[in-house]
């Protein structure tokens, strides 16, 4: 039962990344592709609708991680504090900026709202990749199963690293470069004329620098981490997670270059999917590993709740999970296909 939980909490977070993933990436090439008040009106068109539907699951995916492992609920909680309240933050300023941004027509307003917008899509982008690498790396647990780290200490990982360090910096850096590709090839279904155009052009490129900062984490998990290869070395049938994500990846990039927009948009979300299960599947059975002692990392065995909570919860967890996946597909059908253009007139207001 608990490997069943450790697969629903993967596969929700998951979920998460694919679908609010492509939302920082419009936020990311915002301001690169947004040049005048009518494409950046088609870009709020084309998240507008999906964009807050697509956090529940990273509420939804903290509530079955609370039900099913609160030990690792309240250590991550606990000890990731300062980052978790950053990350509300920019939450908050990332979802203000979208909502209020049209409630006054001045342009300097709408040029705050712009920046607070891309740069809070920026910044949870990095700090979301920074998280993972964390967890990759592992944290110094004591033996009650807590933890504390700083923001930074001196950018080495070791028993006692901060949040960010080489490692996780670059998991940063690499979360952007792909939700950015993800984002752009969204925005090459949503977009047409030179939008279209700027965006095709921004996917190409992110999809080569993508290539290459996934190459450069694979390198530094091999260096921060090699426990994650013991899985993949005792069940060889993992590898069809890393491989399929690669495969995944060189053909997004291929079909591009075809203008094959949905299936490239597709090819980005299973690389994304197939990268974070290949993590899960290093990991397993453990949530948090700790740099301290082996002893002390937490796993699904020692920090799930009892076996009658767990039971209960699955069969409410199945009817919720089938609303959140009705309403997705529903919102995304309905709001499916190009975003209607919108011409600028000489008073900077735009109009269809």
């Amino acid at each position: 039962m608990e490997t069943l939980w450790y697969i629903v909490v993967t596969l929700m977070l998951a979920l998460y990344v694919v679908l609010d993933g492509f939302d920082f990436g419009v936020g990311i090439l915002y301001p690169v592709l947004g040049r005048s008040e009518a494409d950046r009106d088609v870009m709020h068109a084309a998240i507008g609708p999906v964009w807050n539907g697509n956090e529940v699951w990273l509420i939804a995916a903290g509530a079955v991680l609370f039900l099913a492992f609160p030990k690792a609920y309240a250590a991550g909680f606990s000890g990731f504090y300062l980052a978790l309240i950053i990350v509300l933050w920019l939450f908050m300023f990332r979802g203000l900026a979208l909502e209020l941004r049209s409630h006054l027509d001045h342009p300097m307003w709408r040029q705050l709202c712009d920046v607070t917008f891309s740069g809070a899509s920026l910044l949870l982008a990095i700090v979301f990749g920074a998280a993972l690498g964390n967890l990759i790396r592992g944290v110094p647990l004591n033996r009650e199963g807590y933890f504390f780290v700083a923001l930074w200490t001196d950018f080495l990982t070791g028993p006692a690293p901060g949040i960010l360090d080489w490692f996780t910096v670059l998991m940063g850096l690499a979360s952007a470069t792909i939700l950015a590709l993800h984002g752009a090839n969204y925005l090459t279904m949503k977009t047409k004329g030179d939008l279209y155009a700027r965006a095709v052009a921004a996917a190409k490129l992110m999809g080569w620098l993508a290539l290459g900062s996934t190459v450069l984490v694979w390198l530094g998990i091999t260096f921060v981490q090699p426990i994650l290869r013991f899985n993949y070395t005792a069940h060889p049938v993992g590898y069809i997670l890393p491989v399929g994500g690669a495969i995944a990846l060189v053909a997004t990039l291929v079909l591009r270059r075809r203008q094959r927009d949905v299936a490239a948009f597709m090819t980005s979300s299973l690389f994304i999917l197939a990268m974070l299960g290949s993590v899960a599947w290093g990991c397993y059975p453990i949530i948090l590993i700790a740099t301290t002692e082996p002893a002390n990392s937490l796993t699904i065995f020692n920090a799930a709740t009892g076996a009658y909570g767990l039971q209960a919860g699955a069969v409410w967890f199945v009817m919720g999970f089938v609303l959140i996946i009705a309403y997705q597909v529903y919102a995304h059908r309905v709001f499916w296909g190009k975003v209607p253009t919108t011409e600028q007139s000489a008073d900077g207001m735009t109009h269809k």
